[in-house]
């Protein structure tokens, strides 16, 4: 009886959608600019988002005022013997900023998915999450470095699929996003701090870091 109580405590504990667009990583903002950028990520939830580590990877593309990204990250939660992989992609427009406006305005959406990973008998459910926000940053012009921190709130959608019976599949909540990019010429690094609240009352948090490298395109691209 108490291993049954356990089990359906654990599936219900895991039905609770992980924070952020990449499980395990936070919300990101890619830094502004043109060009091709190839991102390196790291990211490490609190205990209410599930601990644990997460590797990922992106590639973004700078159209002036367009970036459109995509990526991947695979998640271990601290108490699974195996990875959920999520991959899923963003667009961000640039609404205000640029080399007259020290201040920079940018609306970003996107969507990731996850399929359902079981590791002994918990089960982590397949999910969608869709996102809206807008992120505002201040690039910080300074000799031979460039610095852009930011900060982005939102709203996030989280859809699960197969959760137990009983077990809420939906639901819509705000977040937050704190962090910034440091570029040195074509290389750089970045960070963040993702917050959540979720309907049970927790707040996931996820810190994130990681290095990128930008590539030149040849012109008229």
């Amino acid at each position: 009886m108490k291993r049954a109580v356990l089990t359906l405590g654990l599936a219900a504990c895991l039905a609770t959608p992980a924070a952020a667009q990449w499980l395990g990583e936070p919300m990101w903002t890619p830094k502004s600019g043109t060009g091709l950028t190839i991102y390196g990520d790291y990211g490490r939830p609190s205990t209410d988002a599930g601990k644990g580590n997460a590797f990922g990877g992106r590639v973004a593309l700078g159209l002036s005022t367009l970036t459109l990204t995509a990526g991947v990250a695979s998640w271990k939660p601290e108490s699974f013997n195996s990875r959920v992989t999520s991959y899923g992609g963003t667009a961000s427009f640039r609404l205000i900023g640029g080399s007259l406006i020290p201040v920079g305005v940018n609306l970003q959406v996107g969507a990731a998915h996850s399929a359902e990973v079981t590791s002994g008998t918990q089960t982590f459910p397949a999910q969608t999450t869709v996102n809206g926000a807008v992120a505002l940053s201040v690039p910080i012009p300074t000799p031979g470095i460039s610095i852009e921190p930011y900060f982005s709130p939102g709203i996030r959608y989280h859809k699960l699929s197969a959760v137990p019976t009983g077990t809420l599949d939906h639901q819509t909540n705000f977040g937050w996003v704190v962090g910034g990019n440091l570029g040195f010429g074509l290389v750089g690094i970045h960070l963040a701090y993702d917050s959540e609240k979720f309907d049970d009352g927790t707040t996931h948090g996820v810190f994130g870091v990681g290095a990128n490298v930008g590539l030149r395109l040849p012109m008229g691209l």
